[in-house]
């Protein structure tokens, strides 16, 4: 895989506000349309599903969450269930045992110190045992409507090639991103970075010819044809 940029070669913030005027324009998707992380809009849920997402795909991770939301939908009810039946419900997602440990423990910590209610800003719910940045991100954005811009691998990848915002976990990328990006644009910027590192940034071939940023772009390979492929 080509390198990333080092840290000295972040986009200037003008480049960096023109760079998400274009994708605002260019690429589909936003907070208005959107339904919540994994396909919903209910806290409690989005929190078992982004903590069931950990090294699972999509699709096992939304059969995983359904099965146990079928057993249990409150934190107490959550508890009321043997460690074998949650384990059994979210076999799909993988690493069960450990997931299941961490939903006992979640559970137990939001109705202990939280009442069962799932706090509503990022600093709250980085407090929840099994919640990092990017869930805290997804779940205050999506279920709360804070501006955050939630960063996975997508995003980071695409901030990183082309200097929009730096560091080398999904959190650095995410603090750094939030301390660049300009308000206006923190609403639906997830939407924007996350399609663009679908269709055009992608990981193995980056389409660097059709970028419509390419003009601010910081990522050298760009114009390599050993790494731009159509």
């Amino acid at each position: 895989m080509p390198k990333t940029l080092p840290a000295s070669a972040l986009m200037p913030p003008d480049h960096v506000e023109a760079s998400l005027r274009i994708l605002r324009d260019h690429m589909p998707g936003d907070s208005v349309r959107a339904r919540g992380p994994k396909q919903s809009r209910d806290p409690f849920r989005s929190c078992i599903s982004c903590m069931l997402s950990a090294q699972s795909l999509d699709r096992n991770t939304a059969k995983a969450t359904q099965a146990l939301f079928q057993l249990a939908r409150t934190p107490q009810d959550m508890l009321a269930l043997s460690n074998e039946e949650i384990v059994d419900a979210i076999r799909p997602a993988g690493l069960y045992n450990r997931k299941a440990g961490n939903i006992r423990r979640f559970c137990e910590q939001l109705l202990v110190e939280h009442d069962g209610i799932v706090p509503d800003t990022r600093d709250g719910l980085l407090e929840l045992h099994g919640i990092g940045r990017k869930c805290a991100d997804l779940i205050a954005h999506f279920a709360f409507g804070r501006p955050h811009i939630a960063v996975d691998t997508h995003i980071r990848r695409v901030c990183q090639r082309s200097g929009l915002a730096m560091g080398k976990t999904e959190a650095q990328v995410a603090a750094s991103l939030d301390d660049r990006a300009p308000e206006w644009a923190k609403p639906d910027a997830h939407f924007w970075l996350l399609q663009f590192g679908k269709r055009v940034c992608r990981s193995r071939t980056p389409l660097c010819p059709d970028c419509p940023i390419r003009p601010f772009c910081r990522y050298p390979a760009k114009t390599d044809p050993a790494v731009v492929r159509p």
